[in-house]
């Protein structure tokens, strides 16, 4: 059965509500949206209010807006933040509420701009959200992210068609890979999350001493955080909301140790971090810590990126995706971590969640990282993975034992 637009849309608002963010009746909630998303970002309200949230509000985001700012402020500037941006999120959750991000920007918005004017401003905004962040990565709060497409996104991934067929596309690309297409989306979710529920409590009942990545240009090492959990697909906030924080997810993750990491991983796809493109991503590890970086496009980015504190220059995350996701299916690039991270393995440098660790949102810090967790103001995906990698298993006893081969799992 072809739906229409209107019912593909109305769909994935069903989706991001009810399987994404879990709403509970009475809870309140906040809509993070850029202002040209405005039309999903209706429908979620609506979608919210009939879940029975008892309040719904909505923050606006631009693309030139942010753009004009590192343009064309003065020096000295990019330390300022709006904070009640930032206080609505902390507000909502400390209400017990929950936030849903639509996420969509052009992924080269920044690429023009001084790489130094971005890295400030993201380093004192990283750090006046701490104590949201510290939330969000101990899953206090049911949160989803969920996108959708904009002008200078849709252009990027389809440059030869014109800007209405662009976008016309884009949708039809971000339909397909959330399954938003399909008559019975939530029973198609449903069916995908218990998959990937069993996936993980298997790896989690093996408890690999490391995983060993081998393929392309990558032979890279991870050891795993003792006591290290599986996540993957939903999970539950202290007071029992189920929530599913990404839509599209295809991944199973967990913590690596953040002083076992050794060798070399090559990124497989192009990585959108703060409004800039890099490509061609090279890092070198020896005893969990980053040795080297290169990158052949964005390489002053990739800089601030790792120089944000001594937790960036580690690894908080280490996930595995099947060739066989939808996204990878696809064949398309999104330049959009949401969207390329469910179609690769990946790693994550920075901080680490918590609860990747048995006990790990009770523990201090210091707890924490004695176990191998990491610490960091930051936490970026990118992507190793592809249809050649091979993951194996080393048991605590040093045994190997296939756990991908050709990007498939084989356990």
């Amino acid at each position: 059965m072809t739906l229409t637009f209107e019912e593909k849309l109305n769909n994935y608002a069903r989706l991001a509500v009810r399987v994404g963010l879990g709403v509970r009746k009475g809870q309140r909630v906040l809509v993070q949206a850029p202002v040209d998303t405005a039309q999903l970002a209706r429908a979620v309200v609506r979608e919210a209010y009939a879940a029975g949230a008892s309040f719904v509000d909505v923050r606006w985001d631009d693309d030139d807006v942010q753009l004009a700012r590192f343009e064309l402020a003065p020096d000295g500037s990019f330390e300022t933040l709006s904070k009640w941006r930032v206080d609505a999120e902390i507000e909502t959750a400390q209400a017990g509420g929950a936030v849903i991000a639509i996420r969509a920007t052009n992924p080269n918005l920044l690429g023009g701009v001084d790489a130094g004017r971005v890295a400030t401003h993201q380093r004192a905004l990283a750090a006046y959200r701490r104590p949201y962040t510290e939330q969000v990565m101990t899953n206090r709060l049911n949160w989803n992210l969920i996108s959708a497409p904009i002008p200078g996104w849709a252009a990027l991934m389809f440059p030869d068609a014109s800007a209405e067929e662009a976008i016309s596309q884009q949708w039809d690309a971000i339909f397909a890979a959330t399954r938003a297409d399909q008559p019975d989306p939530v029973t198609a979710w449903q069916e995908h999350l218990a998959n990937l529920q069993r996936r993980r409590e298997l790896l989690t009942e093996k408890q690999y001493a490391a995983l060993h990545f081998q393929g392309g240009e990558t032979d890279l090492t991870v050891g795993l955080a003792e006591d290290h959990v599986w996540g993957g697909g939903a999970a539950d906030t202290p007071g029992g909301i189920t929530f599913t924080a990404n839509i599209p997810t295809e991944e199973v993750w967990t913590a690596p140790h953040r002083e076992r990491v050794d060798g070399v991983v090559v990124s497989t796809k192009p990585l959108s971090y703060n409004g800039t493109l890099l490509d061609g991503i090279r890092i070198e590890f020896k005893d969990g810590r980053i040795t080297r970086a290169t990158a052949r496009n964005g390489q002053a980015a990739l800089d601030k990126m790792i120089d944000t504190d001594e937790g960036s220059h580690r690894l908080g995350e280490v996930a595995l995706v099947p060739h066989s996701s939808p996204i990878s299916r696809s064949g398309m690039f999104f330049f959009n971590t949401l969207y390329d991270e469910n179609a690769a393995s990946h790693i994550a440098i920075g901080n680490a969640y918590r609860f990747n660790v048995k006990g790990g949102v009770d523990l201090t810090t210091e707890q924490f990282m004695a176990k191998g967790g990491n610490d960091s103001l930051t936490h970026v995906d990118w992507m190793i993975g592809s249809g050649e990698m091979d993951v194996t298993g080393i048991t605590q006893d040093g045994t190997r034992e296939p756990v991908m081969r050709a990007g498939e799992f084989v356990i």
